[in-house]
């Protein structure tokens, strides 16, 4: 029991330190264009970080994380799961993200803690431990992730450009998207009352706060509110412009802390259930998620936000590429979707990833050249190494605890 309960503190304090290492990914471009002030932008970020408590219910990205490592045993009857294992991917994860926090690199938490998870228990059982699907299709998400995100950028600032110009298209363009969203609406939402999770008594109240509409609703929402912006943007003048732009990152940037709190605080919970099954199979299981884990997680991933990683703030708001108030909010939106999109879809992604790709596409609609692609190498050189990393800090933890006997 002692070292369950390190365990869940030491997971805790993971989140908290994900929460100011990736408080940068929420509020860098909205401190960048002086939308808000620092202070100001980690209040924000936190609040929406918690808010996402109330919307990911599902927990399909927590499920993931837990089953990177095989449940059962190998042939001699030892588990791949382990309280030590699980301690040493840990220890990993925590010395990997204060290391990058120290020097100011936007790594990935979510990376640094599959690969601690996997390079323990690598350690533990050899090879045959790892779910290679699982490993294989996170490994994939870390180009995909900011290839999305710097698509899904691109577009939307290419519709914005279009949308200053005196023409009937942008507009038509725009009613496009509004109608396609509400036809997607139409055909995806869960209308049965048998399957309407809310609990509210009222039908329409449970339609919409259903944990899997909910977050479509929300989306779409976002969504539409930048469409029906475009419709108005070319009778604004650049002062007027720019001050509906300054607005408008309020809700892109909030939308984007939510998919960062989402997605983030659902690793450590992902890990703390891996814990428990550990501890004991034959009361918990991964399929049934304990009532406290997520209120503790989004708790402590927003108490971290609140504290700011400043020295990543420097790098994602201003090193990669010059943030307009325009560019933020065609990147805090295209991460938002990226992250709500692979949500939705139970893959565990970088929201740094997510974001850095997001600023790169908003960036280079002005210019190739103004993305500092010589930041974003070395970025990028630091993404792939996380997972290989800290799986070998992770197997060094694990051979140093059971030489010092905490094997459980």
């Amino acid at each position: 029991m002692t070292l369950l309960i390190i365990i869940i503190a030491l997971a805790l304090i993971f989140d908290y330190i994900n929460g100011f290492h990736d408080a940068a990914n929420s509020i860098a471009t909205i401190v960048s264009t002086k939308v808000l002030s620092p202070f100001q932008a980690v209040v924000w970020a936190a609040f929406f970080n918690f808010a996402a408590f109330f919307i990911f219910k599902d927990h399909g990205v927590a499920n993931t994380i837990a089953k990177t490592v095989n449940e059962g045993a190998n042939a001699a009857g030892i588990p791949y799961i382990t309280l030590t294992v699980i301690l040493a991917g840990l220890i990993a994860a925590i010395f990997w993200n204060l290391l990058t926090w120290w020097f100011g690199i936007p790594s990935s938490s979510s990376h640094t803690l599959i690969g601690g998870f996997a390079g323990a228990a690598i350690a533990h059982t050899g090879f045959e431990s790892i779910n290679s699907g699982k490993i294989i299709q996170i490994a994939s998400f870390i180009v995909l992730a900011p290839m999305i995100g710097m698509i899904i950028a691109f577009l939307i600032s290419i519709w914005f450009l279009h949308a200053f110009k005196k023409s009937v298209w942008p507009k038509l363009v725009s009613l496009g998207v509004i109608t396609l969203l509400i036809v997607f609406l139409a055909n995806t939402l869960k209308t049965d009352p048998e399957k309407l999770k809310a609990g509210y008594e009222n039908y329409y109240m449970n339609v919409i706060f259903d944990g899997h509409n909910f977050k479509l609703i929300l989306l779409a929402f976002i969504i539409i509110i930048m469409a029906l912006f475009t419709l108005f943007l070319n009778s604004l003048n650049y002062n007027q412009s720019e001050r509906w732009f300054k607005r408008m990152q309020l809700v892109s940037s909030a939308a984007f802390s939510i998919g960062h709190g989402g997605n983030d605080a659902q690793k450590v919970m992902g890990i703390i259930m891996a814990a428990m099954v550990a501890y004991d199979a034959s009361t918990y299981s991964l399929e049934h998620m304990v009532w406290w884990i997520p209120m503790a997680c989004y708790s402590a991933i927003a108490l971290g936000t609140l504290s700011g990683g400043w020295k990543i703030i420097k790098t994602m708001g201003t090193k990669i590429t010059k943030v307009t108030p325009f560019e933020g909010v065609a990147a805090e939106t295209a991460g938002a979707i990226t992250l709500f999109l692979t949500e939705y879809l139970k893959i565990p992604v970088s929201t740094t990833h997510t974001i850095t790709g997001s600023i790169i596409g908003s960036g280079a609609t002005k210019r190739l050249s103004a993305v500092r692609w010589g930041v974003t190498i070395n970025l990028l050189w630091a993404w792939l190494l996380t997972i290989p990393v800290s799986a070998l800090i992770a197997m060094l933890f694990y051979y140093l605890l059971t030489a010092f006997g905490v094997n459980a």
